[in-house]
């Protein structure tokens, strides 16, 4: 996510992808004219397309990805817009917004197969094919204060919710077993976390970041297939 973040809004961070760690995001206060909301056309534009992330598939979300804002429910309400951000619904205010779907291209095999390996190197050629990393972005154009009004209230859930929570969707419950804070900046502000889901004692991590710039806000969520498998 967060080298989606630089690719998409100019973005850096001091943690790579497999190791974003840090304790503090970069802020700054809200415009001091409120922000034009960018059109459905202009927010088109700004949007990440296919050939902006080397080594990456980038698709528009479809049907099956959207979820409806009264889809979501969650057990803590103070934690409605940390669980709004995992499945890209947009806060109140958003005027429009685009979706996209971006998932790591496998790396090109070597020129031994797997019968040929050694035991070692198979299972580093088997670790190396489920370290591909799948993000889901929603970008949306606010008008006036709400972008930063959005972006206030996901910082703060997230903080409020460190401990967890419960989201549920389309009858499917999902525990946040903890949210942890990450450091990066970009934009007028950024700020990223570790969100760890656990399903049955099995604990698996993912990366949400959030990125304001002017009256549009970018979220970021994404799922490590090794990481989640603790490779």
């Amino acid at each position: 996510a967060l080298a989606l973040l630089a690719t998409a809004c100019g973005g850096t961070s001091d943690a790579d992808k497999k190791d974003d760690k840090g304790a503090a995001s970069s802020g700054s206060s809200a415009p001091e004219v409120p922000a034009e909301a960018l059109t459905a056309a202009e927010l088109e534009k700004a949007t990440l397309a296919q050939g902006d992330v080397k080594g990456s598939k980038v698709t528009k979300a479809g049907p099956a990805d959207e979820v409806p804002a009264d889809g979501v429910t969650v057990d803590k309400e103070a934690c409605l817009p940390v669980a709004h951000a995992m499945y890209g619904v947009a806060q109140k205010g958003s005027v429009a917004t685009t979706k996209r779907k971006v998932i790591d291209e496998p790396k090109a095999g070597g020129k031994k197969s797997l019968e040929d390996l050694a035991a070692g190197e198979a299972e580093d050629a088997l670790k190396d094919a489920f370290d591909l990393t799948s993000t889901f972005v929603a970008l949306n154009s606010y008008e006036g204060t709400a972008g930063p009004d959005a972006f206030a209230a996901l910082k703060t859930a997230a903080a409020d919710c460190a401990g967890g929570f419960t989201a549920t969707v389309a009858g499917t419950p999902t525990k946040v077993a903890s949210i942890a804070e990450e450091k990066v900046t970009g934009g007028d502000e950024a700020a990223a976390w570790t969100v760890t889901s656990e399903d049955d004692g099995d604990k698996a991590p993912f990366k949400l970041v959030a990125l304001r710039k002017e009256g549009a806000v970018a979220t970021f969520f994404s799922f490590n297939l090794a990481a989640a498998g603790g490779g």
